[in-house]
């Protein structure tokens, strides 16, 4: 069937270009061959990236959303095409990302006959873009359809879907196309509101942050944009600081009350601030790591968030605030009183101090042959203060949350709720994508490399000539274990992880090497002295280069509860619920005898 000169496929790809989309990220497939057609014809506007596997499509449009603010687009084949889309979309639904996703759909026998690859997309789909999924039907549908799913991912934050069968894609429109009635597209654009809570709301948390002796705060990716406001807030009570995973980069980590990173993947200084405390701002954050939190009915809460399901699902709330985070704390400062507790801040120093040293102290112990730690802590200091950071799921997260030190402006994303593995790639060619410009340094072990890794490796050789700076460092940290070792305490809580999986051994890959084979840089390093040296060549290099660190699977993650529970005099085996409030309180205890 020849393909007509103006079809449904170019009103999608209008649709994408009124609203600004600057790529859609796709694999290419028989469900889907007019709309890849029509980008095509579109001259590069939007800009079509293919992709290996339509698994990183998804991670990419998810990517593209965290980094950029904006709607990721992915488009995917019917069938398994469409089912390897879900980890993408989960992604986004479960940190809360506008995600759009096209897919193609085979209509040439009835749904439900069983044809090859056929499968029951609104069911498939159900779930992960639950806030809209719709199937066009006709061209007059497809403009509002694809305007709705961009409005929809954007005000509620989340992945949705439109599913378009090929024969639809194909068929023949008018030129200009008519706007008729309600089937008319709706004018592109999402300003941006300004929510504030009520004046009574800010009052009442105020009065709870002023009444309290030990106030922590807790950010998360939501409170960026708001770290000045933040920091106000912290020197008008004299508060300790600590962030999600998601949050770490909102601050400077180098504060002195800075504590890191809260939760499994952080250190002790955060899980001491939390048992202290006695009022806890809660800033943007979804943190699911609720074991460190303070025990219920111990601390006051306040909570501010935009999107008001989020609130009071970690913790017991006393005021929750539904608004902007820069913008509520604006309103909010005025109303706190001016109750500086210094010697609570005193205290919050003193620990965030020694939880340095030790941190520091650990990444000079000896490793066969590196110590990983001490390939992360070598990166603090040359991080470019204008780079993105794209974290894996493994081990490598527990070195980037401790060891490495974000410079004010540079931009990091994980993999935060859903946790997937294999998303470091994706996100940066996202990233790289998105400012070209600008230098992108992702992170990962061997057994993520081998998910997605390798193979997304191609596209970066397929389109690096074309960016203005050509660095793009990928960090494989190569201890051939698919499994983290654990250490002792790490179940503490959930009952679910007391012992390590031993060892789970993979394959030897030459990272540097297949990256050399693409024509990129490589460098493999497995001297602990030579570490430092392989930073620097990797980021100077002209090319995007693969820096594959051959490091000590032996080196344990340590979760923070080993120096916790040690500095609570708490026995260091059991874990139990008991346990536990047997030594937060006597931190709390701790805490007040110091004050007193």
């Amino acid at each position: 069937m020849a393909e007509p000169a103006r079809a449904v496929a170019d009103l999608i790809v209008d649709r994408l270009r009124a609203w600004r989309v600057p790529r859609v990220f796709g694999y290419p497939g028989e469900a889907v061959a007019a709309i890849v057609t029509a980008i095509e014809r579109a001259g590069g506007d939007p800009g079509f990236v293919r992709v290996r596997h339509e698994e990183t499509a998804g991670f990419m449009a998810t990517g593209h959303a965290k980094f950029t603010g904006g709607v990721g687009v992915c488009l995917a084949n019917h069938g398994p095409g469409a089912v390897r889309l879900l980890p993408g979309l989960y992604d986004a639904k479960l940190d809360g990302q506008p995600v759009v996703a096209i897919v193609g759909e085979q209509a040439r026998s009835p749904l439900g006959g069983a044809y090859q690859q056929g499968i029951e997309p609104t069911r498939l789909f159900a779930d992960a873009c639950g806030q809209f999924l719709r199937v066009a039907r006709t061209a007059e549908q497809v403009p509002i359809l694809i305007d709705r799913a961009i409005r929809v991912a954007s005000a509620t934050r989340s992945p949705t879907c439109v599913v378009v069968p090929d024969i639809l894609q194909l068929a023949a429109v008018p030129d200009p196309f008519p706007a008729q009635g309600g089937s008319s597209a709706m004018a592109p654009g999402l300003p941006p509101a300004r929510v504030v809570p009520h004046g009574s709301d800010l009052n009442a948390a105020a009065h709870v942050i002023g009444a309290g002796q030990r106030v922590a705060i807790l950010v998360g990716q939501g409170a960026a944009g708001a770290a000045s406001e933040i920091l106000e807030l912290a020197d008008r009570v004299d508060a300790g600081v600590a962030a999600s995973l998601l949050g770490k980069p909102v601050l400077d980590e180098r504060l002195p009350f800075h504590t890191g990173v809260l939760g499994h993947a952080g250190g002790a200084a955060s899980a001491q601030l939390m048992a202290g405390c006695d009022t806890l701002v809660l800033i943007g954050t979804n943190n699911p790591w609720t074991d460190f939190y303070p025990l219920p009915g111990e601390a006051n809460a306040v909570q501010i968030d935009i999107d008001g399901r989020k609130l009071a699902t970690r913790y017991p709330v006393s005021v929750p605030l539904v608004g902007d985070a820069a913008e509520t704390l604006r309103a909010l400062l005025p109303l706190v009183p001016n109750r500086q507790n210094r010697q609570w801040r005193d205290l919050v120093e003193g620990t965030v101090d020694r939880a340095r040293e030790e941190a520091i102290a650990r990444t000079d112990e000896p490793g066969e042959p590196v110590n990983p730690r001490r390939v992360l802590y070598e990166l603090s200091a040359r991080m470019p203060a204008d780079g993105s950071v794209t974290v894996d799921v493994g081990s490598v997260t527990y070195w980037y949350a401790r060891h490495l030190q974000l410079p004010v402006g540079a931009r990091a994303q994980v993999c935060g709720t859903l946790a997937a593995v294999g998303t470091a790639l994706p996100y940066a060619v996202a990233a790289k994508l998105a400012a070209p410009d600008r230098p992108v340094i992702a992170l990962t072990g061997d057994g993520a490399m081998q998910v997605d890794g390798l193979a997304e490796l191609v596209t970066i050789a397929d389109r690096w000539h074309q960016w203005p700076d050509p660095r793009l460092v990928v960090l494989v940290l190569n201890n051939r274990d698919r499994a983290g070792r654990e250490g002792p305490g790490w179940g503490a809580g959930d009952g679910r992880r007391g012992s390590a999986t031993g060892a789970l051994p993979l394959p030897d890959v030459p990272y540097a090497g297949w990256a050399r084979l693409l024509g990129l840089h490589g460098v493999r390093v497995d001297r602990p002295e030579l570490v430092g040296a392989a930073w620097d060549e990797a980021l100077a290099a002209d090319r995007p280069t693969v820096l594959e660190a051959v490091v000590d699977p032996a080196v344990r993650l340590d979760p923070p509860e080993l120096p916790f529970a040690h500095l609570r005099g708490a026995p260091a085996g059991g874990a139990g619920p008991g346990d536990r409030r047997w030594r937060d309180q006597r931190l709390r205890e701790h805490a007040i005898e110091e004050l007193s």
